[in-house]
């Protein structure tokens, strides 16, 4: 599938709620409006660390997205890219945008001189994981959370 994978602009605000709505009700999340307008704010304001890439197929239609940040690894004395949301239209899947996607953030890595891209995904996530089988090693990491 022939895509552009860019930085979301102003225009693509509903294109980018339509899969944001999506990726929050594919992990049961609630999410409001306002949430996404709190988010859209982060990824539209280049002081904020959280970035996004939105693919845009042929049709000039969003049909996946990314946020990721920066982050410190104090252990290596390096910074490292964390790959927070990565949601693709279920009509678009099997076209490879997530790999495309994944890609150009990892390109984006790389450039920024990152020792590491990292991420996690729902353990019955089986589909996204056959994927990310293949561009990255699974780690023996396991995590906690403490919700405040």
């Amino acid at each position: 599938m022939p895509l552009t994978i860019r930085s979301p602009a102003l225009e693509d605000r509903a294109g980018w709620d339509r899969l944001y709505q999506g990726y929050a009700a594919f992990y049961k999340v609630t999410q409001t409006p306002e949430m996404r307008d709190k988010v859209w704010s982060w990824i539209m304001d280049p002081a904020q660390t959280t970035e996004g890439l939105i693919a845009v197929n042929d049709a000039g239609e969003a049909v996946g997205l990314a946020h990721f940040r920066a982050y410190a690894r104090p252990l290596s004395a390096s910074t490292g890219g964390f790959l927070d949301d990565l949601f693709v239209d279920p009509d678009a899947r099997g076209g490879r945008v997530a790999a495309q996607l994944i890609g150009a953030i990892r390109a984006i890595a790389e450039q920024r001189g990152w020792s590491v891209l990292r991420w996690i995904t729902a353990e019955d996530n089986y589909r996204a994981r056959g994927l990310y089988d293949q561009l990255a090693a699974r780690t023996p990491w396991v995590t906690y959370d403490i919700n405040l």
